[in-house]
């Protein structure tokens, strides 16, 4: 039996229902909607900046390639607003035959973002301590202890090795540079000499530590009050070999580069050789390949001088045309080693860019990383440095803001 009662009902409600529906899913959408939008483009600014701090290492060896000025920005701040919404309206008409009555509903959700990027031109002060001071010792051992090839650092990073006497005086100077061969083969080799020692586990690369004495040594005990003072302030009491009393402060000194553990010295050695290093700046790594140590067939003893921001531009600039670097047979005193490019990093210059690696166009040519392993991860090296150098700006000049 049919209820007319019922079908009128069925008649009157359904639509009422199919026009829900859709309000219902809109708002469902909208609950779950604002989540993957905002992960996407907080991903894509990432990946904005990331791409943008390539192009600008590029485009900086294109224009010192090309004898122009080089020039620095840094996108300091990304602040974006978002926001998500969802509207809902209702409209009905009523008529008196049943059948021509309806009620609608209509629904709709929005997204919309509002970024704003500060960005900082470097100059002046800032230019000068961030681009054209050279790195400092602890840059260099940072690199090789995260991994990075000992070769690929000390190519990039130096400017050449100080050959020191044993006191520590001045010798003669080994050049990172292909426009003085001689020296450039010499660095070279001693290069590879590196790798080879640090690849068999025979090299040492670390800061100096030792205990460092603050005041004369003392012939009486220290009383307690003495020694609980000492300990609130980071210090210690250290009993001598001739019995007298000495208040020391533990201290993390300079970078070394041995092919010895600098631990297997006492500690009045690590000071008295920490002294010595202290007369060069922080721009110098002290290197020492001991002739009774592995390797030291080969010995030499000095300083790693490091480059600045700017001088590593430069040296990658000049060998992608005016001064390229040439292949360098390893010493014969050196063992064999994975890998020993011609370039530290190779920048290919073309006419139109590659499509799977970074690039930058200037002055009509393309200019891009070379498509090897060495050259990426060198590129990427390169890219650290940078951030180090440039990356933390506060307080310079005026940012540029731009909104979107």
């Amino acid at each position: 039996m049919n209820n007319p009662h019922l079908q009128a009902n069925g008649r009157d409600f359904s639509p009422l229902a199919r026009a829900a529906a859709p309000v219902l899913l809109a708002v469902a959408l909208a609950g779950c909607a604002g989540p993957p939008v905002l992960e996407r483009q907080v991903l894509g600014y990432d990946e904005v900046t990331s791409r943008l701090d390539q192009k600008l290492l590029l485009l900086n060896i294109a224009r010192t390639d090309n004898g122009k000025p080089v020039h620095f920005t840094s996108t300091s701040t990304i602040a974006a607003t978002f926001n998500w919404t969802t509207t809902l309206g209702v409209g009905g008409e009523w008529h008196r035959t049943a059948g021509d009555s309806f009620l609608g509903l209509n629904a709709g959700t929005g997204a919309s973002e509002n970024p704003t990027f500060s960005i900082h031109p470097l100059s002046g002060q800032a230019f000068t301590e961030r681009v054209l001071t050279p790195f400092k010792d602890q840059s260099y051992e940072f690199l090789v202890f995260q991994g990075g090839a000992i070769d690929r650092v000390t190519r990039l990073l130096a400017s050449g090795i100080e050959v020191q006497n044993a006191d520590g005086s001045f010798a003669r100077f080994i050049g990172n540079d292909p426009a003085r061969p001689d020296e450039y083969t010499e660095f070279r080799r001693i290069a590879t000499h590196l790798r080879w020692l640090n690849d068999s586990r025979k090299l040492f690369v670390r800061t100096l530590v030792f205990e460092e004495p603050i005041a004369p040594a003392l012939k009486a005990a220290p009383s307690a009050a003495d020694v609980i003072n000492a300990e609130k302030e980071g210090l210690q009491w250290r009993r001598t070999a001739d019995g007298a009393y000495q208040l020391t402060r533990f201290q993390a000194g300079r970078v070394v580069v041995m092919n010895i553990d600098p631990m297997s010295l006492g500690n009045q050695a690590r000071f008295e050789l920490n002294e010595r290093i202290k007369r060069n700046p922080r721009g110098f790594v002290f290197l020492d390949v001991r002739p009774d140590g592995p390797g030291g067939d080969f010995a030499v003893h000095g300083a790693i001088k490091l480059r600045s921001m700017l001088q590593m531009l430069a040296f990658v600039a000049n060998g992608a045309r005016a001064v390229p670097e040439f292949d360098v047979a390893p010493d014969p005193r050196t063992g064999p080693t994975a890998e020993n490019p011609r370039s530290a990093l190779h920048i290919t210059i073309s006419e139109t860019p590659p499509t799977t690696i970074a690039s930058v166009d200037f002055a009509g040519r393309s200019y891009s990383v070379g498509d090897t392993q060495w050259d990426r991860s060198t590129f990427a090296m390169l890219g650290d440095l940078f951030q180090t150098a440039v990356g933390e700006v506060k307080g310079v000049d005026l940012p540029i803001t731009i909104s979107k």
